[in-house]
């Protein structure tokens, strides 16, 4: 079958009125979540993953789907009217969706990014289903040793794209791996690291700790810093819809940024905020009205917020065809994958091709449900941003116990949570990443077992890793990654000390 009738298999799956109803259901939640402040996608995904616990997995995933996209979209809302970036993605939105709410035309910054956000997601799942098929085919071939050589790349790449530190990057993957061994051994049965606690015989529960890590303590860091400043809600003036000149200066920028984030968020060191940051770039070179970047630009909100939201399909590809999360919420949406025993990767597409075409046919209907719901929403979510801080963290808090309890009732998980969101706000008081955490726990057992599977197979042989050329090449490029930033960090070191040195002299 082709790609089309595939994709229209999809449609018609993702049509039925239930799976309807839950994207609806899915687009609507991650918007009023997202939109909150300091709330951004990863932070939705994980406070919103136990809500999904009891569907059967096509609605879950396509709820979840959903979740996924309104909070993407949630997180410039905030950025706009209140200046709070949710993510890093949303950094580059704010620096001019800002100005514009400022100036009284924070109506058409938000549509702009809502118009954006439905053009660059329309185009990006069309390239995610015409990209996937043939990414399916090259790692069907993959054996034990190619996919460990792989999953060190994207541990690699995980490590050094969250976060400023490459160490503290793998830090925290490190910490995942220690969590990752608890439970029964895969491949003899063993009990490891259970301490004689049969609730630890199962391992970690990916949901328990993505939400804690997330949500309980995103919550604890945010009490700690005590009582702040009151944020200031800029009023929306005017009419929400666009001029003439507003769609004029827009469409070229949709696009671009459509051109530059999908590429981008499908590269396993990618990122949306690489994307956004490249397309704000070349809207500022091309622009006709260079005077008014730094002011209220509305390219410069047009063309970051479709880069933004053509890397979040971007990123579906390496998760749905390899199974590798290179962002936090795609690390978060692989654990929603695994609760239902099912593990993104090429044979999914074998073994479950209605679930997985269903999936990525919502995404169409999931953007042009955004587009429906938010523009004639927003005078709603200004009203959301008042909320006040303690209420809105106490809610998380709330709402991420009840939703543990519900996909697991037990006392130990509960004491798990607490736990885990401790370590949470240990690691954000020191500047560790978050999202290594969860992809060491979720990966890591992955690994080992193709590890020990390609040193079965060679008799325990370890050069077998080398001699396919794929898996050398596959570690070279790891070791490059994570050997580069260090010389190049190093390099620039020794020239400000050099520089330093100079000018006391």
């Amino acid at each position: 079958m082709s790609t089309f009738d595939f994709l229209l298999q999809g449609l018609m799956i993702a049509a039925q009125p239930m799976n309807l109803l839950y994207a609806l259901i899915g687009v609507t939640l991650g918007t009023a979540v997202g939109v909150l402040p300091g709330i951004g996608p990863a932070l939705t995904v994980a406070l919103l993953l136990p809500v999904t616990y009891k569907l059967d997995p096509a609605g879950s995933l396509i709820m979840f789907a959903g979740i996924y996209y309104g909070g993407m979209y949630g997180g410039s809302t905030t950025s706009i009217l209140l200046n709070t970036p949710g993510e890093s993605a949303s950094i580059v939105t704010a620096l001019e969706g800002n100005k514009m709410a400022r100036a009284g035309r924070g109506g058409p910054a938000l549509a702009t990014a809502a118009i954006g956000s439905f053009v660059a997601g329309l185009i990006a799942t069309l390239g995610l289903a015409f990209i996937a098929p043939f990414i399916v085919k090259l790692a069907l071939v993959f054996g034990p040793r190619e996919y460990f050589a792989l999953m060190v790349l994207a541990f690699v790449t995980v490590s050094s794209a969250f976060g400023d530190s490459t160490l503290r990057g793998l830090t925290s993957l490190f910490i995942g791996f220690a969590l990752a061994i608890i439970g029964i051994d895969q491949l003899t049965g063993q009990a490891r690291m259970s301490f004689g606690v049969p609730d630890l015989l199962d391992g970690i529960e990916v949901t328990t700790l993505a939400v804690a890590m997330f949500a309980i303590g995103e919550s604890l860091y945010i009490a700690a810093q005590g009582n702040r400043a009151p944020d200031k809600i800029e009023a929306v003036k005017g009419s929400v819809w666009m001029t003439g000149q507003d769609w004029a200066r827009s469409w070229k920028a949709w696009l671009r940024g459509t051109l530059i984030g999908f590429p981008i968020g499908a590269m396993p060191a990618g990122g949306a905020e690489i994307g956004t940051f490249l397309s704000y770039a070349a809207e500022k070179r091309l622009t006709k009205y260079p005077e008014e970047f730094g002011k209220g630009a509305i390219e410069g909100v047009a063309g970051p917020e479709a880069a933004n939201n053509a890397s979040a399909a971007g990123t579906l590809v390496p998760l749905l065809t390899l199974g590798l999360p290179t962002t936090a919420t795609a690390a978060i949406m692989l654990a929603g994958f695994q609760q239902y025993g099912l593990q993104p990767g090429p044979l999914l597409f074998v073994t479950n091709p209605q679930l997985v075409w269903g999936l990525i046919a919502s995404l169409l209907i999931a953007n042009f449900m955004l587009l429906v719901l938010n523009l004639p929403l927003v005078g709603l979510w200004v009203k959301l941003l008042t909320i006040p801080k303690p209420w809105l963290y106490a809610g998380i808090l709330l709402f991420a116990t009840l939703g543990t309890i519900g996909a697991n009732p037990s006392v130990f998980e509960l004491g798990m949570l607490l736990a885990f969101g401790v370590l949470g706000y240990v690691m954000r008081i020191f500047g560790y990443p978050i999202a290594p955490v969860v992809v060491g726990l979720i990966l890591g057992p992955l690994a080992e077992q193709q590890l020990r599977r390609a040193l079965a197979i060679s008799q325990g042989d370890v050069t077998v890793l080398f001699t396919s050329p794929i898996s050398a090449v596959l570690l070279l490029i790891a070791a490059a990654a994570l050997i580069l930033p260090l010389i190049l960090r190093a390099r620039g070191r020794g020239q400000t000390l050099s520089q330093l040195a100079a000018n006391e002299d």
